[in-house]
């Protein structure tokens, strides 16, 4: 079970950068000064990103839990 515990940690890690790379690009759109309208089509790109990421890291934390209960 350990392959299940490390496999788990590393897709929760892929997920972690992914809301990292998720944060950055939204900052980066703050940060350009740009009207109302276009920060909110850069946020609405982003989101997709974001739920994606989310969605990687619990799936890996729940990779990790069954390996500890499994081992």
């Amino acid at each position: 079970m350990d392959i299940l515990i490390w496999a788990g940690a590393l897709v929760s890690l892929l997920g972690l950068l992914g809301l990292f790379w998720s944060i950055l690009k939204v900052q980066r759109a703050r940060r350009a000064k740009l009207s109302d309208e276009e920060l909110r089509a850069a946020v609405q790109k982003a989101l997709p990103l974001n739920l994606g990421a989310l969605f990687l890291s619990v799936i890996g934390l729940m990779m990790v839990i069954v390996g500890i209960f499994l081992g």
